[in-house]
């Protein structure tokens, strides 16, 4: 297919996303579409005569034109929505873009996405929970994606460069620029862990519009969406709210309920709009990411750095085995059955092990 016609099919006033995609299935290719009659457009579900019109009378291929030798400068690959490598989460969305334009080094149908939204007013314990989050899920060697706005999504990305995740910033504007400028630094260190992408051509301004439409890319592309810290009202909520109309999951960290940026995400939890969670082994177990290899897990144990001498030792005898009933676990770790019992509390509060039936247990 033309590169040429598939950037030009998204300028073309009045289509949007959804029409495209209407024209696309009833005529095959975009060049198709630019050769349609007038009277067989206009046969087409939300293809009226005056779009119909507008397609006939489209004759800024120049800007097209334009658009591929910014590509081609950039080396930016465009993505366009039949192709292998566009987003196949995010294809699944009726609402999706036609045509993405990405700079980066990562599969973007990585086997783990999640999304990463919050506010831009970050408080002291909104940034500790995304440095957390970030080293804890690590392990996983998820793809992470946010919106490189200021407050969590900056921290979440910084937080993934630091410890070596793949990140990916979806912008609101095109790629010829970043917003904020404060962030040029580390968007440049993000496309050698990860990229930018963008719906929007160059020379596209981040006006406050072209936001919520970027929500939705963030909210489409992941398996799960996680708001850490958010206001009752702001882009955080929503990305929350596409997220579940796409019948994604969708996370949220508590806070105190007088906090104004904990406010959201106490709200989308009382309104059942998203599972609470406090920490990773709550994500892993809801989104049945339990299934680490071996290797992984000693790196996980390892990391826990703030286990008890009588936590480790439990952990260690559990290292490799399927499950051990509690007697067991009492004559090797040879710790009274207080101890034991106070002992296997706090490593099961901290997503370290699991409870199985009969009083047996496993880590998690």
């Amino acid at each position: 297919m033309s590169l040429l016609h598939q950037i030009a099919l998204t300028l073309i006033p009045g289509v949007g996303d959804i029409s495209a995609r209407n024209l696309l299935s009833y005529c095959g290719t975009p060049e198709e579409v630019f050769k349609s009659k007038v009277s067989s457009l206009t046969t087409i579900p939300g293809i009226g005569p005056v779009t119909a019109r507008a397609i006939k009378q489209y004759q800024c291929f120049d800007r097209a034109e334009k658009e591929i030798r910014f590509i081609e400068k950039f080396k930016i690959r465009p993505l366009f929505i039949s192709d292998q490598s566009y987003p196949a989460r995010l294809r699944n969305c009726a609402d999706a873009p036609l045509l993405l334009y990405f700079k980066g080094n990562v599969d973007l149908n990585a086997q783990k996405v999640l999304s990463v939204v919050g506010t831009r007013n970050a408080t002291e314990y909104g940034k500790e929970i995304c440095r957390q989050l970030i080293a804890d899920i690590a392990v996983h060697n998820p793809l992470i994606v946010s919106g490189l706005a200021y407050g969590i999504d900056g921290i979440t990305h910084k937080e993934c460069v630091k410890n070596s995740v793949e990140t990916v910033g979806v912008l609101g504007h095109g790629l010829d620029r970043i917003y904020p400028a404060e962030h040029r630094a580390l968007a440049e260190k993000m496309l050698h862990c990860g990229g930018l992408i963008s719906e929007f051509p160059s020379s596209t301004n981040p006006d406050r519009e072209n936001f919520p439409k970027r929500n939705r890319i963030i909210a489409g592309i992941a398996d799960a969406t996680i708001v850490v810290e958010a206001s009752i009202k702001g882009g955080a909520l929503i990305t929350a709210e596409l997220a579940n109309s796409y019948n994604r999951d969708v996370f949220a960290y508590p806070g105190k309920i007088n906090e104004e940026f904990s406010a959201g995400c106490n709200f989308l939890i009382k309104s059942n709009r998203a599972n609470l969670i406090s920490r990773v082994a709550d994500l892993e177990y809801m989104l049945g990411w339990n299934g680490i290899n071996e290797g992984d897990k000693k790196k996980q144990l390892s990391l826990a750095l703030n286990l008890s001498k009588e936590e480790q030792v439990i952990a260690d005898i559990l290292h490799d085995k399927e499950g051990l009933a509690i007697d067991e676990l009492a004559i090797q770790s040879r710790m009274t059955q207080s101890k034991l019992a106070v002992t296997i509390l706090g490593l099961e509060m901290q997503g370290i092990i699991i409870s199985l039936p009969g009083k047996h247990y496993k880590l998690a």
